[in-house]
């Protein structure tokens, strides 16, 4: 009898390892598509040059597909709603990605924050997967820690004061980099089995850390 119980939890054990292993396969999967299909989006932006005001439209589109993306996660349709939302999101970031372009050592900073960002993504994806630790306990912190932080720069449109702007990204930079954190070991853990959600939710997590990061970056060469 105690066998076949201690046989049992091995199955299940396996099984939920199997689980995990394939929920994590078709997040990085399209995940890395995505991606890939936001750096083109954001490059055909930059070679049109699109304006700041398109850029903040583009934001908004994307912010309304998001909830179509969460609408869609349980059908077949939210693999394409999740390419049609990060392709918009891509051709966003043009027109800002063409400001830091155009600074004297623009390039080579957004370079830095690429680099760091896949660095940051890898390095805590890679804690996440060995030490196979439950974070979720981070989640009210961390969503406690981006309303503020949203709520900050919301009013620093009109206060427009440099060190609250820096403080705002340093604080940003971090709370993605706990959010891939807690959204990695969600997967792991079981806590998130649906593989659209979880990759929207890790293009949200690097997106806005390389914005951040690139800021951070850019106000520290003194060219910002």
């Amino acid at each position: 009898m105690q066998d076949k119980t201690l046989y049992r939890a091995d199955s299940l054990a396996v099984e939920s390892v199997l689980s995990t292993n394939k929920v994590l396969k078709n997040t990085y999967m399209p995940l890395g598509m995505t991606l890939l299909f936001s750096a083109l989006t954001a490059g055909l932006s930059i070679a049109m040059n699109l304006s700041h005001g398109v850029g903040l439209v583009l934001s908004l589109v994307g912010f309304g597909l998001l909830f179509v993306v969460n609408k869609m996660a349980d059908s077949s349709k939210g693999l394409l709603a999740i390419f049609a939302f990060t392709g918009v999101m891509g051709a966003a970031i043009g027109p800002m990605l063409n400001y830091y372009l155009s600074m004297p050592q623009g390039p080579a900073l957004v370079m830095q924050a690429l680099g760091g960002t896949a660095i940051v993504f890898f390095g805590l994806s890679a804690y996440a997967l060995t030490t196979r630790k439950d974070f979720s306990y981070m989640g009210g912190f961390l969503m406690v820690g981006l309303l503020v932080a949203v709520v900050a720069a919301i009013a620093n449109i009109f206060l427009n004061i440099p060190a609250l702007s820096l403080t705002i990204s340093a604080a940003i930079v971090m709370i993605m980099s706990g959010l891939i954190l807690f959204d990695t070991s969600r997967i792991i853990n079981g806590g998130e089995t649906n593989y659209i959600r979880a990759t929207v939710g890790l293009y949200l997590s690097i997106y806005n850390l390389f914005i951040h990061l690139l800021h951070l970056l850019t106000a520290l060469g003194g060219d910002d």
